[in-house]
């Protein structure tokens, strides 16, 4: 059994733009510093064997903020969507593109599918070099859709519809367990 406690990356200058970033490695905001910094406090008590991050620079910068001292890898199949022609788009024309991109990919880009492909492979890997640990990934919404589908056993329109990020609700990581 694996035990993966899942984290956001912070606030982007593109998120503040209400901008979909995609693929496109954008910086954390002075708010998404603080934010990550701040993490660090709220997980202090907390004991995680290995990070993991997606390789993008706004989940690199997020976990080496909130976990300072502590070996992070960054791993590619942990990225966002790839919303190939949308990335660094409008989130009025992306968000409601991805929840219908489930089996249909984005021109140049990926499908939500491919993420769930990609994650899945991650997830094999866990299974194979890190059973028994407890896992802290930093990433993004698509990935933890993702775990949603693979691990909660929800259908994609479920984890879209139930997504904190509609109601607002973040909190300081959310738990996974890989049987």
């Amino acid at each position: 059994m694996i035990t993966i406690t899942y984290f956001v990356h912070g606030t982007t200058t593109d998120n503040e733009k209400n901008i979909s970033s995609g693929w496109f490695d954008v910086e954390l905001s002075e708010l998404g510093v603080r934010q990550a910094t701040e993490l660090k406090t709220l997980i202090k008590d907390k004991h995680f064997d290995v990070v993991f991050c997606s390789d993008l620079k706004r989940a690199v910068h997020s976990a080496k903020l909130a976990f300072a001292g502590t070996e992070i890898i960054p791993d590619k199949r942990l990225r966002e969507c790839n919303y190939g022609e949308y990335n660094a788009t409008p989130a009025t024309v992306v968000e409601p593109m991805l929840e219908k991109n489930i089996t249909k990919k984005f021109p140049d880009g990926e499908s939500c599918e491919d993420v769930k492909a990609r994650i899945n492979d991650f997830l094999d890997y866990l299974k194979k070099n890190y059973d028994g640990k407890s896992v802290a990934i930093v990433a993004h919404k698509a990935p933890q859709l993702a775990l949603d589908v693979l691990l909660s056993g929800k259908t994609w329109e479920q984890a879209f519809a139930d997504d904190w990020r509609k109601r607002k609700a973040w909190q300081a990581g959310w738990e996974y367990v890989v049987r």
